[in-house]
């Protein structure tokens, strides 16, 4: 499978993620919106401060450069290591490392505490459920090639 197969397919997923992730928030039931910390974390980075409409375009950008990121790793792992992208044995570990890091590196330097806790208590359980959607997505589009 080609590095750029697996880029569109990470990418498809970033975008299933986000929209999962703001129809949650917009029906109460996300707490922790990826669009949002994305945004104003790039946004805090380069010391702008602007309305919600520019945070979730940048949350946008954010979201796909590091989905395509996660992607571009995923391809390196297929190479590397020899084994078939779209197996489920492959795609699932993956995700849940992705996750893991999300609770432990990215919520905590994008100032939302470890495990999101700034957010809610729920942020945890609302990542699981908004990579299960990634990592589907992604392991769907992938058995498409």
């Amino acid at each position: 499978m080609s590095l750029g197969e697996i880029l569109v397919a990470a990418m498809a997923a970033g975008v299933a993620m986000a929209l999962a992730t703001e129809a949650g928030y917009r029906l109460g039931i996300i707490r922790g919106n990826l669009l949002k910390v994305d945004g104003e974390f790039a946004m805090n980075q380069i010391g702008v401060k602007s309305g919600a409409g520019l945070v979730y375009a940048v949350g946008a950008m954010v979201h796909l450069i590091t989905s395509a990121a996660f992607g571009a790793v995923l391809y390196g792992i297929v190479e590397i290591v020899n084994v078939d992208p779209t197996s489920i044995a492959v795609i699932a570990p993956y995700v849940f490392v992705l996750w893991l890091a999300m609770l432990f590196s990215a919520l905590p330097v994008a100032g939302q505490g470890l495990l999101g806790r700034k957010l809610a208590d729920t942020v945890w359980i609302e990542q699981l459920g908004l990579h299960a959607v990634f990592g589907a997505v992604l392991w769907g589009m992938l058995s498409l090639y």
